[in-house]
């Protein structure tokens, strides 16, 4: 792997051909865990203009090493977490009906190649530009649904699971023998839940949205220049601060 790798951030529907790319690579890891049906992986949101992108890659932008998504609630279309947990426990769309009035949303879709595995490039710094973004997006809170291996970045990150829902939090997903958890950053903009030294680089980041650091990886002595480019150009803040609590329409 090159030591240099971009960062990236835009609204789904301003990069559709790095959208594709970020599918096929998604796709691709799901499949070699004997995964083939995630409500994250549909296809749909690449064309929704309350999805935003996080992607890492070469500095050419030709290879995609991992990324993640956050979904905003925008009072149409459910977040990821409810179409995958609420025929378990309706009561998540309460939930996030609750939290939608004040602009909330859903980190999720994280994943990373083989190449980079180990590295935290595609999970934590990947989850932490996520968050960096979300006060462009208005959004002060934010759901996730995790895997085991990914509840330790999201509480690095200021995440709290979410015991008020599923089996205190839990829920057997994306298939029987998978267990995943529900986290909630409850305060996305001043992060003040988060691990002293995460919140430090986030609001730095923040602070410099283009910018080059020396990262070191969380698990491995391995340094790597991020290229951060975090500035969504077409972001609102006060896009997504739903004041009616979301229908379901009739299918």
């Amino acid at each position: 792997m090159n030591t240099d790798i971009r960062i990236r951030a835009f609204r789904a529907t301003d990069d559709p051909d790095t959208c594709q790319k970020f599918i096929e690579g998604h796709r691709t890891v799901l499949e070699n865990h004997g995964i083939t049906k995630v409500t994250s992986s549909n296809n749909e949101w690449a064309k929704s203009n309350a999805v935003f992108v996080v992607v890492v890659e070469t500095l050419d932008g030709e290879k995609l090493y991992g990324g993640s998504r956050v979904h905003a609630a925008d009072g149409k279309t459910p977040l990821p977490i409810e179409s995958a947990t609420e025929d378990m426990d309706p009561k998540i769309n309460e939930v996030v009906a609750h939290h939608a009035q004040n602009g909330t949303g859903e980190l999720c879709g994280l994943w990373n190649s083989r190449e980079v595995a180990g590295l935290g490039v595609g999970s934590l710094f990947a989850s932490r530009a996520a968050v960096v973004i979300a006060s462009q997006i208005g959004l002060n809170t934010m759901f996730s649904l995790c895997s085991p291996a990914t509840v330790r970045f999201n509480q690095w990150i200021g995440s709290q699971v979410l015991k008020s829902v599923g089996n205190e939090g839990t829920f057997y997903y994306p298939k029987i023998d998978l267990l995943a958890t529900a986290v909630f950053l409850d305060d996305a903009i001043s992060l003040n839940n988060a691990h002293p030294s995460e919140r430090e680089k986030m609001l730095h980041l923040r602070d410099h949205l283009n910018c080059v650091i020396t990262e070191q990886s969380p698990f491995k002595k391995v340094e790597v220049n991020v290229h951060y480019d975090l500035v969504v150009a077409s972001a609102r803040k006060d896009e997504f601060h739903i004041k009616k609590p979301f229908i379901k329409e009739a299918v």
